[in-house]
């Protein structure tokens, strides 16, 4: 992989990354070179309606424009790993060329010893075998979109014409599988498969046969705008209790045979704030406001959930970029997360892994009638509460530098000896023994002195 100096000063009459001294020493974007476009028409997606915010346009990220964002990202980043993160609507739209063309300038503005990644989210259906040779050959990390199996996933994820995609998507895992790409499952839980957590997880480790799953709640406002406004929500939103209920029933399977093979994203940010790590997930991090989203045109957004006029801080071709990140308007942008958390928040015993969540959800007023609390409070307290006493043995196997897959074993002969207590506690004295010995009750393990676990 080549390497060039970077100069100090950007391409003529186009603004360098921004400041000088930099606060922070990283931030990331997630692009979108093809806008709100997608071919897919998913009924619960929050972005295809941002199409309106951009008449006339052909929703095509230019040459020029990639290789201005490529100059001022690697630039601005102060860190040995830069992660590009293609997103949309449907980035394989751009076609591989583009793909081709943005790994060419990566390499032509890769400062040394520092290591470039990229990470490309899709609905699949356009995958083929030049595409997953194209992503095993550079190393790109896929997360594919899948809801769950046929009955499930094609209930909302659908094309243009209406008609499922299904069978698209498992013809792109395949793929992938077959030319070693690495890849994720991201599944929005919502109200076709809330209800049916252990069959979505089942499917996706022994069907799909996937090692990393995500599961993103769908909590869509129901207005006109696309925005973040109003608290009324569609019936396709997953209600906090079905949240929480879903990734217990998950992580009990999980828990019990699967720690250390298969990796959800939650339940391993989980870990890391019981392991006093911090949650390192930006819907569960104290403030935000250091994930932001770029449009095809150059515009930079204060967060991908927040793509409206009134989060939008500029154009990265005439203003720095990290000038933008820094400006007053998004450093109050992701303050406003921790100042206004209500009361009920605050004092909350789960707030150290949790913080309020992301504030997209905060449309509830807390008990004491206060506003800001977040509409999957509910659920993320039933979650966190139940995995309180699993994340704590495995934190201790974590600073004792032993596995924390050691779980599966303490619960198993907790289970045993729990149900030996029960056994033992209905026998008779002349009862056969539980132990399995062939004696009586009352000359075994019911002698005075003898133990029953």
């Amino acid at each position: 992989m080549s390497q060039v100096d970077v100069p100090s000063v950007g391409v003529a009459s186009m603004p360098s990354a921004g400041t000088d001294a930099v606060p922070i020493p990283a931030f990331h974007v997630m692009m979108k070179p093809r806008g709100a476009i997608c071919n897919l028409d998913c009924k619960y997606c929050y972005f295809l309606s941002k199409e309106a915010l951009y008449p006339g346009s052909e929703f095509r990220m230019s040459d020029e424009l990639l290789e201005e964002y490529t100059r001022q990202y690697i630039e601005a980043q102060q860190v040995p790993e830069v992660t590009f993160a293609w997103q949309g609507g449907e980035p394989t739209l751009m076609g591989l060329d583009f793909f081709e063309k943005a790994i060419s300038l990566q390499q032509k503005y890769q400062k040394p010893d520092t290591r470039i990644f990229n990470s490309l989210q899709t609905n699949g259906t356009l995958l083929d075998d030049d595409w997953c040779r194209f992503f095993h050959k550079h190393d790109f990390l896929i997360g594919l979109s899948m809801d769950g199996p046929r009955h499930i996933h094609d209930t909302y994820r659908v094309d243009k014409g209406g008609k499922p995609t299904f069978d698209t998507v498992m013809r792109a895992a395949r793929l992938m599988q077959d030319h070693e790409v690495e890849f994720n499952i991201l599944t929005t839980v919502h109200a076709a498969n809330a209800k049916h957590p252990v069959e979505v997880y089942r499917f996706m480790r022994d069907v799909v046969k996937t090692r990393f799953l995500q599961f993103i709640p769908i909590v869509e406002r129901d207005n006109d705008t696309g925005y973040q406004e109003g608290a009324d929500l569609t019936n396709r939103s997953v209600t906090g209790k079905q949240y929480g209920q879903f990734l217990i029933k998950i992580f009990d399977e999980w828990v019990r045979r699967d720690v250390g093979k298969m990796y959800i994203q939650i339940f391993d940010v989980s870990l890391a704030a019981w392991s006093g790590q911090g949650a390192g997930l930006c819907i569960f991090m104290e403030t935000c406001g250091d994930a932001l989203a770029m449009e095809h045109n150059g515009d930079l957004y204060a967060c991908d959930h927040y793509v409206e006029p009134d989060y939008r801080l500029g154009n990265i071709t005439e203003i720095p970029m990290m000038d933008m990140v820094l400006s007053e308007q998004q450093r109050a942008f992701g303050q406003a997360k921790k100042d206004t958390l209500p009361r009920y928040c605050l004092e909350c015993d789960v707030r150290f892994i949790c913080n309020g969540g992301c504030p997209k959800n905060r449309t509830l007023n807390t008990p004491d009638g206060e506003p800001g609390l977040n509409y999957l409070c509910a659920g993320y307290k039933a979650f966190f509460h139940h995995i309180d006493g699993p994340m704590k043995f495995m934190a201790d196997e974590l600073r004792n530098r032993r596995a924390p897959a050691n779980i599966m074993t303490h619960i198993k002969q907790r289970e045993v000896e729990m149900n030996t207590n029960k056994q033992f506690a209905t026998v008779g004295r002349n009862d056969v023994c539980p132990c399995g010995s062939g004696l009586k009750y009352k000359r075994c393990h019911g002698k005075k002195g003898n133990k029953t676990s």
